[in-house]
């Protein structure tokens, strides 16, 4: 039971008593700012910049090309995506970090159609969330535009109504970026598969977040992105996760010389290697893969203090936490909660919702040192969200209560109505 009025004093005892405290000092943050934004970019781990630097100045500065088979590089997507595979449910050699979300959603739902008509030729439609991420969408409505298949946009609620024997893949994120609300993704699965619909998850806002379990969900093909919980750093190489029941198939669409069974062999013709690796595409940034393995890590430390079912119960403190300080200490500030109360059905992140100012409360917050963000609403079902993300690896329970303590005098000043914090900057 949540103490009826938590003060920063109860909070700091938590902390104290957190057993995953440690885990904040593998990250470099900045003296004086409650960083609540690591739903949209993680935080940078301490051994990055060395790591990087390294293979900056010594693999690629003094080893030059030989790196590829010296510092193996030419391996490191396979190596990255098994560490990964730790977190999501997957075992060695089904993954692979490589190419950006978008692309990797790409060759996944491509493929996923494919096997889907081939298996039941009368199907023609994809369905997917309507409030799922967008790229996800316009991926989608241009497969659908391309191959006449129909794609079928519902209200979360109205899911497994929808799942109907024409519809070919089920498409959803698994936590929405809005409202951090979770899917079931073991039922919505197991109602698919009962229609002979093929299911492709996007991971984006899950992995390293909340525990995933690909293989007891029984999924088809996962994709997800690694500068979120995995901290890998800005526009850090994405991966994805093929079932080993399609993996060897068909080919993925994006066939490429590094997917090739022999790239250095340089046949003329395609033969697609076996496994995952046939899911890579053109060369690999190395670089910035180098990152994102620092990233993983940080994660991965907390296997010996329960792993990711221990990062979960802190987060789910952090967040119940949030929500309550948010309804008994700024309730007369016209603020909803989208993020749904039930530990169940919410990610890692809470989203408050506003009717006015919901932009510029959060540059105010940010110019005090909270950073979150903000998510414009559609004028209809969707409002305007003031986003908090909650990465149970370097937040802590005193942390929250200082963020709605800035919240409160935010509101209570009224410095958001400030001009200076409704200017819009390019990304928001």
């Amino acid at each position: 039971m949540m103490n009826p009025t938590p003060t920063l004093q109860s909070c700091e005892r938590l902390d104290d008593q957190d057993p995953l405290r440690s885990l904040k000092d593998q990250f470099d943050l900045p003296p004086g700012v409650i960083y609540l934004d690591g739903n949209s970019l993680g935080a940078m781990p301490k051994t990055a910049p060395a790591r990087v630097a390294q293979a900056v100045t010594q693999e690629w500065g003094q080893n030059l090309i030989q790196s590829w088979n010296t510092a193996a590089w030419f391996t490191l997507p396979q190596r990255v995506g098994d560490k990964i595979a730790k977190i999501i449910g997957a075992q060695a050699g089904e993954v692979v970090a490589a190419d950006s979300t978008s692309i990797n959603l790409f060759k996944v739902l491509a493929t996923a159609l494919h096997i889907a008509t081939a298996d039941y030729p009368h199907k023609t439609k994809i369905v997917s969330e309507r409030s799922n991420f967008p790229t996800d969408l316009y991926i989608a409505e241009a497969l659908c535009k391309e191959r006449g298949f129909i794609l079928q946009l519902v209200e979360a609620q109205d899911l497994a109504a929808a799942l109907q024997t024409d519809v070919a893949v089920l498409m959803l994120t698994h936590i929405n970026y809005r409202t951090g609300a979770m899917l079931d993704m073991q039922a919505l699965t197991a109602q698919a598969h009962a229609q002979g619909i093929l299911t492709v998850w996007d991971l984006a806002h899950s992995a390293g977040a909340v525990p995933v379990d690909l293989h007891q969900a029984d999924a088809d093909f996962a994709v997800g992105c690694g500068y979120k919980y995995l901290n890998g750093g800005p526009g850090a190489p994405a991966f994805v996760w093929v079932h080993p029941r399609h993996t060897d198939r068909c080919w993925q669409p994006l066939a490429g010389w590094w997917g090739h069974a022999a790239p250095f062999a340089f046949t003329p013709d395609y033969q697609p290697a076996k496994g995952i690796t046939r899911y890579q595409c053109g060369t690999q940034p190395i670089l910035s893969l180098t990152a994102l393995d620092c990233g993983i890590d940080t994660v991965l430390a907390a296997e010996e203090m329960g792993g990711m079912p221990a990062l979960r119960q802190k987060s789910l403190g952090l967040t119940s936490l949030f929500m309550h300080l948010v309804r008994s200490r700024v309730q007369d500030h016209g603020f909803g909660i989208a993020t749904p109360d039930q530990a169940y059905l919410r990610g890692s992140q809470v989203s408050l919702t506003r009717a006015v100012g919901a932009y510029a409360i959060v540059q105010a917050l940010i110019a005090r040192g909270v950073t979150g963000d903000f998510r414009a609403g559609d004028g209809g079902l969707h409002p305007d969200i003031l986003r908090f993300g909650f990465t149970p690896l370097y937040i802590g329970y005193a942390d929250v209560w200082r963020a709605v303590e800035q919240l409160r005098q935010v509101m209570e000043s009224g410095e958001w109505q400030d001009a200076r914090f409704a200017q819009h900057n390019a990304v928001t």
